[in-house]
């Protein structure tokens, strides 16, 4: 994947060089749109790497920082490692990795492809000019690590994206989200890993269902592009959400606690933070009175012998993607 043919060394990255990297996280899914739809939140992840003249340093907060590992099995560092190794750099410079996590860990928002993106953007920019990678060449690098690209694509672009494609050949169309829209994550106090997740999903549906999930999945883009006011037929699911319920019936419960609202919420990705997409400021606190009401008397708020407690998010729609700075 080099964009030239002089070959790369860590000598052309000198100690001291600096990038800053600002991404975005996502919501894919979004109901129908299963591993082929995906939203960009203004809520971000922020790192910042130097060029250091030995070693591997990190100095890491924010959500998850404790748990992560501090050597070269970090996401970042692998991330990056793979970037280089793909321009034809073999030798890992020496690096100082400072990261704030705002994004939570399994619950649905994208943590893991925003810290591959994050990765991927990170290395290129400490590249040589002739070298760094087009944002299209970073969905590839990214995609091909994280093994698809709904959540990928938004973090890389911003905005709605309808990705497809297959390893090393990945392709995102970008769609501009209607101004109207504004989206709400209510993220609960426990996690879902996207692995059990996606087990519980059948490898087989009625050729009915995936006919009707179509229609919606269509449905949805124009929706969120062009008329809201379609967002509550446009984001029923027939394909993934219903099978998940095991894993996460507390989301599960105010779905369909905010639904009977007539508020279009979803599940967020693989769960268990709920999406609620609201068209006006009315609508953003009708939503938010529901889910507090949700939190202290509905049943279904209740995970393992305990009350849950829901950290409630009006958010913007990214438009910009992942940002770097030198």
């Amino acid at each position: 994947m080099s964009n030239s043919d002089t070959p790369i060394t860590c000598a052309d990255i000198p100690v001291g060089k600096t990038v800053t990297v600002k991404v975005p996280a996502s919501s894919a899914n979004l109901g129908p749109g299963y591993d082929t739809l995906g939203v960009a939140l203004g809520f971000y992840d922020e790192l910042r790497v130097e060029c250091i003249s030995e070693g591997l340093e990190f100095e890491l907060s924010g959500e998850g920082s404790e748990a992560v590992p501090r050597d070269e099995t970090h996401l970042v560092i692998q991330a990056m490692r793979s970037t280089f190794e793909k321009v034809g750099l073999h030798d890992f410079p020496a690096l100082r990795l400072t990261a704030h996590n705002r994004i939570p860990h399994s619950r649905g928002m994208g943590s893991s492809a925003s810290a591959i993106v994050a990765g991927v953007a990170a290395a290129s920019g400490l590249l040589p000019e002739h070298a760094q990678l087009s944002r299209d060449q970073i969905l590839q690098v990214a995609s091909d690590l994280e093994g698809h690209p709904d959540n990928v694509a938004p973090s890389v672009y911003g905005s709605l994206s309808i990705s497809w494609g297959e390893l090393g050949d990945w392709r995102s169309l970008i769609v501009p989200v209607h101004s109207a829209v504004i989206p709400i994550v209510a993220v609960p106090d426990y996690e879902v890993s996207t692995k059990l997740a996606r087990s519980l999903i059948p490898t087989e549906i009625p050729h009915e269902q995936a006919a009707a999930n179509s229609g919606r999945a269509a449905l949805l883009i124009q929706a969120l592009s062009q008329a809201p006011e379609y967002l509550m037929d446009a984001t029923v699911d027939y394909l993934h959400q219903g099978y998940r319920i095991p894993a996460m019936q507390p989301s599960a419960a105010l779905v369909a606690y905010l639904r009977d609202q007539q508020l279009p919420a979803v599940i967020s990705g693989a769960g268990p933070t709920v999406l609620t997409f609201s068209r006006s400021c009315e609508e953003v606190a009708a939503a938010q009175r529901a889910i507090a009401e949700f939190e202290a008397t509905h049943e279904g708020s209740e995970y393992e012998g305990r009350r849950l407690s829901w950290r409630v998010m009006p958010l913007e729609i990214d438009a910009e993607g992942v940002i770097v700075t030198q």
